[in-house]
């Protein structure tokens, strides 16, 4: 079998390089990097430079000006924006698109994916951070009016509301479904209040009293939020990847420079066993990242045919917050003193590593539901 990744998506990386080649960590200046500083906003000029490239249409179909490309595609490209800690919604509004286009109305996604491929409208997804909850713990109810639904309820912790033009919110319906409803930020009856991450990301507490949605603007395909759900999970995963590799970059760098005893640490058997065991880690997020983007893909008709995806997205999950959390506590430790110097941008790898770990959820509670999954299947 050929694991290669095809040209399409290697264009797609190279496209990634070169538009994230002069960032720096966070893309926002220097000053706001200091401990406790809140981004207003994500790096809007960056987020042009990305529509220029097509990077925002990378998973659009051809009829909505896009490349048609997939799932393994975007989490290519967001690997590279977390090498630089890219403050941009890039998974957020790619991942809504790629609901919108899979199961939304022709009316809704017409209004939605032209805009959105071209950067002009952003999107994000209201599920408690960037991964998501189950439907069983919606915190907001849809009900019925004829060619309307009214939303009623809140959302804790959504990334980039304040900046989006539309929110995507999961809510269900009271018999046991979810549904996924694209609400403009302008909405009546919805309000923002602020909140802050651990990497001083500004976040959202969305409350809904009585927001009218039409019919056309809600998706009830069963399916829809548990893809969506899926997707940012494992898009997560490919940020938490990105970011280790990056930080043991910077780790090999510093220990091949900073020398002890008259030699440089790196040939120190305790430092080269940490950082191959480090290594490792990162080559386990990786192939189980790329394993998880790939059924999530031949799920939706791709190659191989329609396959589960729960059980490698939560392999992935496992993973990537257990091995973030690794990769930069070796890093501050291998790095001693300097590693906290808030000139130096390890500490911000490391408040972005931290909140990933949060957002992807303790790796216990993926192992338990990959529990449940081998003994509902157990020939799987």
């Amino acid at each position: 079998m050929d694991f290669t990744f095809t040209e399409e998506q290697q264009a797609a990386v190279e496209a990634a390089k070169a538009v994230f080649a002069d960032v720096a960590p966070d893309g926002v200046p220097s000053p706001a990097l200091t401990p406790g500083a809140v981004a207003e906003d994500f790096d809007r000029p960056l987020w042009a430079k990305l529509a220029a490239s097509d990077l925002l249409s990378l998973v659009l179909a051809e009829e909505h000006g896009g490349a048609g490309l997939d799932a393994v595609a975007l989490c290519l490209v967001l690997r590279e924006a977390a090498r630089v800690l890219a403050r941009v919604p890039l998974l957020e509004h790619c991942a809504t698109a790629m609901a919108v286009q899979a199961h939304g109305s022709p009316e809704l996604a017409a209004a939605l994916l032209p805009g959105a491929g071209r950067g002009t409208l952003v999107l994000t997804a209201a599920a408690h951070g960037r991964s998501g909850h189950d439907p069983a713990e919606l915190a907001v109810t849809a009900r019925r009016e004829g060619a309307w639904w009214t939303l009623d309820g809140v959302q804790t912790a959504v990334p980039w509301a304040q900046g989006a033009d539309w929110i995507a919110v999961p809510a269900h319906t009271g018999e046991g479904g979810a549904v996924l409803a694209l609400v403009p930020r302008a909405a009546e009856g919805l309000t923002l209040a602020d909140q802050v991450s651990t990497s001083g990301e500004r976040l959202a507490e969305l409350a809904l009293d009585g927001v009218r949605v039409p019919a056309s603007h809600l998706i009830e395909t069963p399916s829809a939020w548990e893809r969506l759900h899926q997707l940012l999970a494992t898009g997560t995963c490919a940020l938490a990847l990105g970011l280790g590799e990056s930080v043991l970059t910077m780790t090999s760098q510093y220990t091949r420079k900073r020398e002890q005893f008259g030699f440089p640490v790196a040939t120190f058997q305790a430092v080269a066993v940490q950082a191959a065991d480090r290594y490792i880690d990162l080559r386990a997020m990786e192939v189980t990242l790329w394993q998880a983007a790939w059924r999530l893909d031949a799920a939706t008709g791709g190659a191989g045919g329609p396959l589960p995806s729960a059980g490698d997205v939560a392999v992935a999950k496992i993973w990537a917050s257990e091995g973030v959390r690794r990769v930069v506590q070796t890093a501050q430790h291998l790095h001693g003193g300097f590693g906290a110097d808030t000139d130096y941008p390890l500490h911000r790898y490391h408040a972005w590593a931290k909140q990933l770990e949060l957002q992807l959820g303790p790796a216990a509670a993926h192992e338990e539901a990959l529990g449940d999954l081998l003994a509902a299947h157990p020939l799987a």
